[in-house]
């Protein structure tokens, strides 16, 4: 009935668009990207070349987010960048709630494997690489936080889809570790990111339910990536 009421009335009836290609849905509600964002520059005629993942994005440079695995993840970007990165993929920033639902998956888990920590399961508990690069004992400041150094040190940030098992039920990999992950969210005009890094998963919050709350959205370092969301 509903179907002849719409050709009745000259309407066609809606239907979902779906995710873009490569995302995966989440209980039906919105799509994520499986992997942590790489950067690529958007160059004339919508033509695009790889930006160095090691480096800080470059403002007033568009960029696209791109997400596939085997590939080194974007960190020293900030909010305000990575939130134009996805939505020059046609995409958007994953909102927190839909962040925390993709990490913690249907159960819901503190971890995206399960209900305890596991060392090892996903790339965290690595060494600091701002002492090892620059001496315990010294204040850091965005100069060495921005070193591209940094991720490039072995033992340190790896490549999306490295730890095949830091996944949950979802199958989207790398919630927990390797990079913190900017979201939309955020109070008195700071921004969130949430999950931890390769050092830290724990201080602020364990696992999914890490989030660090200090920073504006121009903030950015290397410990700091990304990855996008978009609406069914």
């Amino acid at each position: 009935m509903l179907a002849l009421w719409t050709v009745l009335v000259g309407q066609a009836p809606r239907r979902r668009r779906g995710c873009p290609a490569g995302m995966v849905v989440i209980a039906g509600a919105f799509c994520i990207d499986p992997y942590e964002a790489a950067l690529a520059e958007v160059l004339p005629r919508n033509r695009t070349r790889s930006w160095n993942p090691y480096t800080v994005p470059r403002t007033g440079v568009r960029y696209r987010a791109v997400s596939r695995r085997g590939i080194t993840p974007q960190g020293y970007v900030s909010q305000v960048q990575a939130r134009a990165a996805c939505a020059s993929a046609g995409k958007r920033l994953c909102a927190e709630n839909e962040w925390e639902q993709a990490c913690k998956g249907p159960a819901p888990t503190p971890w995206p494997y399960g209900p305890t920590y596991v060392r090892g399961r996903c790339n965290d508990g690595r060494m600091n690489p701002v002492p090892r690069l620059y001496g315990p004992g010294n204040v850091w400041h965005e100069r060495e936080m921005n070193d591209p150094r940094l991720n490039a040190l072995p033992l340190a940030l790896a490549r999306t889809g490295a730890f095949p098992r830091c996944k949950g039920s979802y199958n989207v990999f790398d919630m927990v570790g390797n990079l913190h992950e900017w979201v939309e969210g955020g109070r008195g005009g700071h921004g969130v990111f949430r999950g931890g890094y390769y050092v830290d998963v724990h201080i602020n919050g364990h696992g999914c339910d890490y989030a660090t709350r200090a920073h504006y959205p121009t903030y950015h370092d290397y410990s700091i990536g990304f990855r996008c969301c978009a609406s069914l």
